[in-house]
Formats: C-alpha cells, structure tokens, sequence
C-alpha cells in the first residue's frame, strides 16, 4: 500500500497543518507592511517567499519518512502487546459470540493442552462454562470452577465489535451484537485452602445435658450410681477428646464444650454417634441415659457462639431432649431426636405453670384464645380449657375461630346453643383484632410457630402472649411471649390444659360439655388412647372423668357423615407403597368440606396397614397442599415434616405446600424420602 494512500487523522494531522496557517500569518503581516514602506514589504516578500518554499519542501519530503516511522513504531507497539498478551503469566483466551476459541495465550495452552489453531466451544474445555454463563445484557461475569484438581476464577469481559472496530476503513460490523468475550483465569487453589484451613481454625461452643439424670440415677441401686455418672462422663469424654475437643463438666448434669469447626464437621459426618453411644451404658439401670446437645458456631465471636449454644440447648431441650441442634447463624440444623420424650413423673412445672399464667389473666381485663389454623379438636378442646380458667377469674374471654371445620362444628353447636355461653365466645379474625389492646392477654394453644396461628396479626397488637404447646420447637417460634409451657411428651394440648386446670384455682367449676370437648381433644390426639399415652395421659383423662365427661357423648361427636367417610376409604384404596414402607396417597376434596382433617383420619388408618412404617396423606385445599404423616415408631416424622418446612411429633407431623400441585407435591416428598433413607436420616 502506498504511502499516498494513508491517511492521517486526529491531533497529529493538525499539527502537521500548523506552519502552512502561520505561513498565511505572515502573508498578511507581508501586505501590512507593504502599505507602511514598499522596500521593507519587498524585503519581507523575498524572506516570507523562501519560508513558504521551506515549509512545502519539507512537508512533502518528511511526510514518507514520518508515516514509515508511524507504521514502524505501529508495528513494532502491536507485536509487543502481542508478546506481551501471548506471555502473560494470568491464562487468557478470546472467544467469538458462539463461545468458540479465537486466540489462546501460552498460559492457556500450557493449562489446557489445547494448541492455538484450536477452535471448538470453550464447553468443550470447560463443561461449566455453557452459553448462558458467557456474559450477555451485563458487561462482565464470572464463574467459579475446578479443572485439573485446582480452583479456578474465571473472569469474562464482553467486547463489542463496533467499539472495538471505530472507524475501521478495512472491517466494518453490520451487526450490532457482534462481540468477542476475554475471558481471564486466575488460579484460586492456593487462596481457598487457605480459608478452608481459616474455616477449619475457627471456634465453636456447645453445651451437653443429660436429659433425665435424675431418673436414671433412681433406676439403680444407690450404691453403683457414682459408677453410672463416671462411665457417662467417660464416654462423653472420650467421644469429643477422640476429635481434639474439650469438654467441661459445669454442673452434675451439664458440660460445656469447645471444639474446631473441623471437629464439629466430623461430628456432623458421623450424625453425632454419642446420642447412641451414650444409651449403652448400663450397670443395672432400667432407664437408658440420654443426652441433648446444643452447639452455635460461624458467628464471627466466641461470645455469641456460646449465646447460641445456649438457643441450641433450650431448642434441643423443648424438642423433648435426645438429639443435636446446631445453630450456625439463621441456619439450624437438627440430628437424632429419634425416640420418643421421656415423661416426666413429676408434675411439678404444671402447677408452677398455672400459678404463673393465674398472676398473669389477673392483671388483664380481657383474655383472646387461639389455636392453629384449621382448627382440629385439640386445639379447639385446648382453647376451651383456656376459656374455663379465665371465667373461673371473671375474665371476659373470647376463642377465636375463622373458618370451622366439621370436626369441631358439633363441639361449637353445644355451646352456642347453651345460654350460660354467649354469642361473643367464638370471634372471626376480624373481630379479635378489634378487641386486641394492650390489657389483653393473648393465649397461643396448640400451635408454637406463629405462621401457623389462626390470627397471626394479634401476635403484634398486645405485649401479653402466653404459648401452651405439645409440639416440638422449630426455628419459627413466637418470640415475645411472656409465658411459653411447651412439653414435647404430652400427648396433647388438652392433657396440658386439664393439668394446668387441676392447679390453677380453688373451685374452678368446669361443666360437662367442657369436660367432653377437652376429653375429645386427648382422645383425637392419641388416636383412642393408642398414641403417646403416659401415665399422665390417663391421670388427666380420669381428672375430667370426674368433672363430668362422658365417653358415649364423646364418641357420638365423633360420628361422620357418608361423604367424608367415602372419602376416607377412597384415600386408602388409592395409597401407593413407595420403599416399601411408606403409604402415600391423596384424599379428594372436590365433595368434602374439610379434607384436611379427612385426610389425617386416612394417614391414621394406613398405619393398620402391615409393612406400613409411616403414612403422608396430601389434601389439595384452598391452593395449598396439606400433608398429613403419620407413624407408629419406627419412623420419626417430625424430622421429615421439617425437611420440608412444617413439624410436629415423632408419630404425628405435617407441613404445607403453597403455589404448587398435588403431583408436584408428592415428587418433592418423595425425593426428600428417599434422600433422608439413603442419607442415614430415618
């Protein structure tokens, strides 16, 4: 190409311009000074003339030299970014708008032993790197990987065509959203271990109770109890010393303990084997030992470690004990908990409980109960014991009931047909929250996850919040509540209830159709008396015995109607076996007005079933789906309600699924069954 042909352009052609304008300048001072003096402006003319040819000579005579010089220098500038570029320490590579190679530095080459005539999709290389991870409408991404057992960093910048091009003469981009992509990658391998050794470092707290020391202690003989306590504290010792732990004994029945992450990894790994472990010790003693466990970790400090150590151990503890929980900021994780909660002989903490929630109702003028959503004949019996202590103060009280299902709308025709009730006993939502102000006291029954409530919303209108609950905490929990009585191994909220209302006043006169819907309550929750019943159980049952129930009144609550018990042998003959062990099925909604409680009815008879170890009946109500598990006990399904968002006990749980179908629904439970069986979980 000739030098004719090239052309100069920007700062550097205006500067070449500059003596043929300051030649016209002196043209013009040439002519101002001929009108002053002739001879002076001929003068002028000859030097003027002489600069004139000077300048033309040696623009036309330097301009080759100078655009060879330009087009050297050019070269000689693009082959160093190349080298430069080619030689880069940092692997490089530009791929073109379909993810293919281009250009690869020696870095590149030398990592992936790809020569640089290669030109196949980077996917090929990178089978992460697929093209919606190449950086599209943003201008920048990157992406995190491993190759060759390093880790590696991989940054993508997007070039436009049109930028990168300007005002080529020689290419040209018709297309707008033609690009290349550089993609930068920066070996991390060295950086992770280091923070994974960091992570590893870090302390964690935790605090080790036994659950029922004294019990275990009154099993055996007085004389071999200190070698029942030091082979306890021997195995304890042992299990955390074998991961470089250290363990504390604080009280007789408390230890703290300090460990590293990495220990706390390898306790997670072995599900915390010391919940068995500790079980076999036994010199005589007819009660196994069991120990709850609460550790906080990945705070930041060592003091809020232990403050959450500390939750950990009260959630463990109001889980009914037996198990792990581990708080590691908002995440809380759960293992073992897989027996059934020792229940206590004592009845100590009801009667302290009753006498805390009497001083309590005396300093309010109004009292507002509620249960869970879906009001079931617990919670509704619950409620209703409630009711009973605060008349019994000359409280003004009132239940409050959205919807009614029919299994509590026979229970809700008696009082409302009884005049001794008035019509203001039950209330909507709405209403309650129009009676809520700071001098009411709201009671939470049967339910401890504020989500799950009838009336959410008055959880926040008043200061006074007391929880009575028979199911195991989770991480949702009504945190403001100024009395919180939650037993795991209660059977039911009514046993709870029929506790509290033998201790909570002299002369507290409970009528016979209080004493049937409380005794309803325990006999729903124990499926007859078959489930989680304890000496306590039938002590509470014989207590409204007394009062009046009656067990033929009960029973003729109970009665269904032909649709609802269609339903139910509809769900039963659909029920599919997954694993061998699971009942699955689903039970209609279209002709029953209250599947959901239908539906636990079912999960109840497939346990009949042999070979059933667990039954989930789904139930597609109000665009929500309803799971009801159920077990005898060789399955723990509060731990896979959980899993999916909802909890419960050992033998009774459920969740709920918002947005989502029934089949939907059945693949995820399925999926999270399957990955607890094969994970060791259940």
């Amino acid at each position: 190409m000739g030098n004719n042909k090239i052309k100069i352009s920007g700062q550097l052609r205006s500067y070449l311009k500059w003596p043929m304008i300051l030649s016209a300048l002196l043209i013009i001072m040439n002519i101002f000074i001929y009108v002053i003096n002739r001879r002076a402006g001929a003068v002028m003319t000859v030097f003027v003339a002489f600069y004139i040819a000077i300048v033309v000579l040696l623009y036309y005579h330097n301009r080759p030299i100078l655009f060879n010089d330009l087009i050297s220098f050019a070269t000689r500038y693009g082959q160093v970014q190349k080298s430069l570029m080619s030689n880069l320490s940092v692997p490089y590579a530009l791929l073109d708008s379909q993810g293919k190679l281009l250009w690869v530095n020696k870095k590149f080459a030398e990592l992936t032993g790809k020569e640089k005539q290669y030109h196949k999709s980077i996917t090929n290389i990178f089978s992460q790197i697929t093209m919606d991870k190449l950086p599209e409408n943003e201008e920048e991404s990157e992406v995190t990987l491993t190759y060759e057992n390093r880790d590696f960093r991989i940054h993508m910048k997007r070039i436009m065509m049109d930028e990168l091009l300007g005002d080529s003469e020689i290419i040209t981009a018709e297309n707008q959203n033609n690009h290349l992509t550089a993609m930068f990658l920066f070996d991390e391998t060295e950086l992770n271990t280091y923070i994974k050794k960091y992570k590893a470092e870090n302390m964690v707290a935790g605090f080790l109770y036994l659950d029922n020391y004294d019990e275990a202690l009154e099993s055996v003989e007085e004389v071999r109890r200190s070698l029942l306590t030091a082979l306890v504290d021997r195995k304890i010792n042992k299990y955390f010393n074998d991961t470089d732990g250290l363990v504390k004994k604080i009280e007789k029945d408390k230890y703290f303990l300090v460990m590293r992450q990495s220990s706390l990894d390898e306790l997670k790994a072995g599900r915390f084997s010391i919940l068995e472990e500790v079980k076999t010790v036994n010199i005589g003693n007819e009660m196994a030992v069991t120990i709850s466990i609460g550790i906080g970790a990945n705070t930041g400090t060592y003091a809020k470690n232990a403050e959450f150590a500390r939750i950990a151990i009260d959630l463990a503890l109001g889980r009914g004990g037996d198990q792990v929980v581990v708080k590691e900021g908002r995440q809380i994780s759960y293992y073992g908990g897989k027996t059934q909660a020792v229940e206590k002989n004592t009845r100590v903490k009801a009667r302290v409980k009753a006498h805390a929630l009497k001083e309590l109702m005396l300093t309010k003028e109004k009292i507002v109960v509620m249960g869970h959503k879906i009001t079931d004949v617990d919670s509704f019996g619950a409620a209703v014991g409630v009711y009973c202590a605060a008349k019994a103060l000359d409280k003004k009280t009132h239940i409050v009931i959205d919807n009614p299902t029919t299994s509590i709308k026979p229970l809700m025709a008696g009082f409302l047909n009884d005049q001794e009730y008035g019509q203001d006993m039950f209330v909507s939502c709405h209403e309650a929250k129009e009676i809520v102000d700071d001098n009411t006291m709201v009671v939470v029954v049967d339910v401890n996850k504020p989500s799950y409530t009838e009336c959410e919303d008055l959880l926040y209108l008043t200061k006074t919040i007391v929880v009575l609950d028979h199911h195991r905490q989770g991480s949702e929990v009504v945190k403001n509540s100024v009395l919180s009585y939650i037993e795991p191994y209660a059977s039911s909220a009514c046993e709870m209830v029929a506790e509290i209302l033998q201790y909570f006043a002299d002369g507290v006169r409970i009528r016979n159709i209080e004493a049937d819907t409380i005794y309803a309550g325990i006999m729903v929750d124990t499926d007859n008396f078959m489930q989680k019943t304890g000496v306590r159980t039938f002590e509470a049952a014989a207590f409204l015995r007394r009062c009046g129930a009656d067990v033929s009144r009960v029973r003729k609550l109970f009665r269904e109607n032909m649709s609802d018990y269609r339903a139910k042998g509809e769900t039963i003959m659909n029920a599919e076996l997954f694993r061998d062990s699971f009942a699955i099925s689903v039970c209609p909604s279209d002709y029953v007005e209250s599947p959901t409680i239908v539906g636990a009815q079912a999960a109840n008879e497939l346990l009949n079933i042999i070979g059933v170890k667990a039954s989930f009946v789904l139930t597609k109500f109000k665009n929500t789906v309803y799971v009801s598990a159920r077990a005898i006990d060789e399955i723990n399904v509060q731990i896979i309600m959980e899993r999916l968002g909802g909890g419960g006990h050992l033998n009774i749980a459920g969740c709920q699924f918002e947005e989502i179908d029934l089949p939907e629904a059945i693949d995820i439970l399925k999926e999270t069954l399957a990955e607890m069986l094969d994970g060791g979980e259940i």
